[in-house]
């Protein structure tokens, strides 16, 4: 019974919706334009661009061994007797000019906007293997020699582009600029190691010069753990590969899970790739490093070119090498072709805006003012015939806590620099009189280590990873594992400029360990200025050491445990003053993560090949007064 009523039920639907159908409908006739075949992707189409004002093209130069190299080259309409800016990078030539609007300004990125008025030819290049370009790709490929047997280096190639430009490019008046920033201002470097007579200016923007003293690789041995990312971005393919996958959101956790830099690499596959394995394979300062410094190869290699060395004050990094290149070049008698430009920016703002880094806020555009009133001028004054002389100081040095630039006839660096000790005292005090004996310890556990920022730490972190140096301290001043010395209030202005050094005396429980010295600027509790800065601790200089090297940075050796040991480091350049109201403080810690790889504390021969069983507890202890006169060595002037 039931199914007879469901099947009438069901019937009924059925009549209910054929009947509601709609009737057969007459569309006409269908016509041979209307017919749907064939492929509707046009092979030999071209956007018209009549109403462009540049010309965009897509070529492939010839390198001396036949290998192509893909190169953007963006023309003004009418163009005529024009220089040629040139930057050669990793990161995607065609991405330099992304934006498919007829004007040259707003077609180019944000770095190019200034350069893009219809007065240069802006040319990118991707170097050899990455993106559109022939060739196989290495990571900061060295020089011809003992690294490189072959013919060709990034010299050779630079040299070979610009012959090109200037012999096939008619807009142009053979003259040519380079310019690019980190790693395309290592390509900068290169190309001033054997430059061709067309080259007439240049500026590397926070260079890429010593990756195991304090660039992208290592910080004085210790080293960066973001680079993991960075390895499988540049390494696993031609274009842009993929970051590491993550297990959860904080990276802190993400790090400390993994265990050492090595076996995070051999779980995601990177003990596959040659950059890794050889970077793995020295650890210490050995050759493979000192023969790709590029401070030691331009000044075995000088050229008369005017150069502007650019970096940022807080670069997070690649904050050693364009001051490290500028000092080697000075040393070699070329200060007056050379020039020091340190600005208040983290990494490569110098091609973005720069009102504020962090909670600092600026006199206006830093960035931009600097581009527009002496990069720029600068450039014009050796390109273009004609254009007014432009002199640059030896060293333009910004002073954050002044807010203001200054120019610096002969800024002098070297490690004989007159400095002046600020010892750590008793009860946690810091001062320029020598203390009491004593000391102070702590407890370093790898498996609790300090972190660089507050966590959480996601790895999608740029925004807090550019302006973590400008971090307030107050996040880890009162944990146990991190010693906080501090002066008096200061009635008087202390001003520095050169390079801090840390010369800390201490003993370990262990057998290896690393050392953080972070200078800071403490604001008084209540600052009208600016009131959320009320005691901010706003580091001012601030680096690690890897213990093992204490001594010779290619010769490490064990700590000897429970004595006390010499750790003298230099510290990142400042040019600073310390305002009446203020303190300066000194914080020393044996961590910084996930920044620096943890050390286990156990001496182990390569820390990458480090067992979880090798990290251990280690209690450190601060000498400070006779014998072991713990200091903080400052550049002070005008006292």
């Amino acid at each position: 019974m039931g199914n007879l009523i469901r099947s009438s039920l069901l019937a009924g639907i059925a009549v209910t919706l054929v009947s509601a159908a709609p009737a057969p409908q007459d569309h006409g006739q269908v016509t041979p334009d209307m017919v749907q075949t064939g492929n509707d992707i046009v092979s030999d189409w071209q956007q018209p661009e009549d109403n462009f004002d540049y010309v965009k093209k897509d070529v492939m130069i010839p390198m001396r061994d036949g290998v192509k190299l893909h190169t953007v080259i963006m023309i003004p309409k009418g163009a005529h007797d024009l220089p040629i800016l040139l930057e050669r990078t990793p990161y995607n030539a065609s991405g330099f000019a992304p934006n498919n609007s007829p004007h040259m300004k707003d077609a180019v990125w944000s770095g190019d906007t200034d350069w893009a008025d219809g007065s240069y030819i802006l040319v990118w290049q991707d170097i050899r293997g990455k993106y559109g370009s022939e060739g196989d790709y290495v990571m900061v490929r060295p020089p011809r020699g003992p690294l490189n047997p072959t013919k060709t280096d990034d010299t050779t190639d630079a040299y070979d582009t610009i012959d090109w430009l200037v012999k096939n490019v008619d807009q142009s008046n053979g003259r040519v600029g380079m310019i690019g920033s980190s790693y395309d201002g290592w390509t900068v470097t290169m190309a001033l190691l054997d430059p061709h007579p067309a080259l007439k200016v240049a500026a590397p923007e926070s260079p890429m010069v010593d990756g195991w003293m304090g660039d992208d690789w290592f910080h004085n041995g210790a080293f960066r753990l973001g680079n993991l990312d960075y390895f499988t971005g540049q390494m696993t393919q031609a274009g842009s590969g993929p970051s590491l996958p993550r297990w959860g959101y904080d990276d802190y956790s993400n790090f400390l899970r993994a265990g050492s830099a090595g076996a995070m690499a051999r779980e995601h596959g990177l003990d596959k790739l040659p950059f890794w394995q050889r970077l793995t394979a020295h650890p210490a300062y050995d050759a493979f490093w000192q023969l790709q410094a590029v401070d030691k190869m331009v000044a075995a290699h000088p050229t008369n070119i005017p150069t502007i060395w650019l970096q940022g004050f807080w670069d997070q990094e690649d904050i050693y090498g364009a001051t490290h290149a500028w000092e080697a070049l000075k040393k070699k008698g070329y200060g007056d072709t050379n020039h020091l430009v340190i600005g208040p920016w983290w990494h490569s703002q110098i091609n973005r805006s720069a009102e504020h880094l962090g909670p600092l806020k600026w006199k206006g555009d830093t960035a931009r003012d600097f581009r527009q009133q002496e990069l720029i001028p600068f450039f014009n004054q050796y390109l273009r015939d004609g254009a007014p002389a432009h002199p640059m100081p030896q060293a333009m040095i910004y002073n954050p806590a002044e807010n203001h630039w200054q120019d610096f006839a002969n800024w002098t660096v070297s490690d004989k620099q007159q400095r002046t000790p600020l010892y750590l005292q008793a009860d946690m005090g810091l001062g320029f009189g020598k203390a009491a004996a004593g000391e102070d310890s702590y407890v370093s556990d790898p498996a609790k280590p300090v972190p660089y920022l507050q966590r959480p730490i996601p790895a999608d972190n740029e925004d807090r990873w550019r302006t973590w140096l400008v971090q307030d301290q107050r996040f880890v001043s009162d944990r146990q594992d991190v010693l906080s010395y501090q002066t008096p209030v200061l009635t008087k202005a202390v001003k520095l400029e050169g390079a801090p050094f840390a010369d800390i005396f201490a003993k370990t429980t262990g057998t290896a360990g690393d050392f953080v010295v972070k200078l800071i600027d403490v604001y008084p509790p209540t600052y009208p200025e600016q009131p959320e800065m009320g005691g901010y601790q706003l580091p001012i200089a601030l680096d690690i050491l890897r213990g093992r090297y204490r001594n010779s940075f290619s010769d490490p050796s064990p700590i000897p445990a429970n004595k006390v040991q010499e750790y003298k480091f230099r510290l990142p350049t400042v040019n600073y003053t310390f305002k009446p109201g203020h303190r300066i403080m000194v914080q020393i810690q044996s961590t910084l993560f996930p920044v620096y790889d943890r050390n286990p504390q156990k001496y182990v021969p390569n820390i990458f090949h480090a067992k979880p069983s090798d990290y251990q507890k280690a209690t450190i202890s601060i000498q400070h007064g006779a014998p072991g006169a713990s200091a903080v060595l400052l550049p002070v002037v005008g006292q």
